[in-house]
């Protein structure tokens, strides 16, 4: 069994080693280093090379967003999860366009955060809801502003079946894969198939993107 190997950045010495001892009892992870700032978790991460490194977002010496952007410079196969009690929708929007694959909120369910892992380190991007309906206001916000009071949209046109409102219901949610084929009772991969056909019909690439364009469409 590969391992996800880790890097975990927190000041505050409580979360790192909970969240050590969380993970660590995982038999497919091992946390392989532990930083109180970002320029030490940026030096843990090149030097270790770790599969993913949580990153928390207000550090002494070095921020989070900071973090990321080195880290995304100097270890481009290091995946970045953003791990944080805050939803700022500044951080928020930062943070995605700097190349963080996912957002984690510090008060998620242990088992929540350890699928959430799994699922980034397999290519998924994590997105939990209250983030994602952050998220989604700041881009209508933003969308409005370069509409010039054009209430018109890309999405106008679209009409969603039965089964892709009850999809786009459960992505807007925050559910990864998984959990959609359980609520939807089909095959992992029967899901996947249809993320796949909804994001080509909203004209999106992840699941960020898939969020911001249904808040707007249901």
């Amino acid at each position: 069994m590969k391992k996800i190997k880790l890097v975990i950045a927190d000041d505050q010495m409580l979360t790192r080693e909970g969240l050590r001892t969380i993970l660590d009892l995982e038999d497919d992870m091992e946390v392989v280093g532990l930083a109180k700032n970002g320029e030490e978790a940026c030096i843990l991460t090149e030097e270790l090379q770790p599969t993913l490194a949580l990153l928390d977002i207000q550090m002494p010496v070095m921020d989070g967003i900071a973090a990321l952007k080195r880290i995304k410079s100097s270890c481009p196969d290091t995946l970045v999860l953003i791990l944080t009690t805050f939803i700022d929708t500044d951080y928020i929007v930062e943070a995605m366009a700097n190349g963080a694959n996912g957002y984690m909120l510090k008060d998620m369910d242990g088992d929540k955060m350890i699928a959430s892992i799994r699922d980034t380190a397999v290519g998924q991007f994590v997105l939990p809801a209250a983030v994602a309906a952050k998220l989604a206001v700041r881009m209508n916000q933003i969308a409005g502003v370069h509409d010039h009071g054009h209430k018109k949209s890309s999405l106008d046109g679209i009409k969603l079946t039965e089964r892709e409102e009850e999809l786009a219901k459960l992505i807007i949610r925050g559910l990864n894969n998984r959990e959609i084929a359980e609520s939807l009772n089909v095959a992992e991969g029967t899901a996947r198939n249809y993320i796949s056909t909804l994001y080509s019909k909203l004209e999106v690439v992840d699941r960020a993107q898939a969020m911001i364009r249904l808040q707007t469409l249901l």
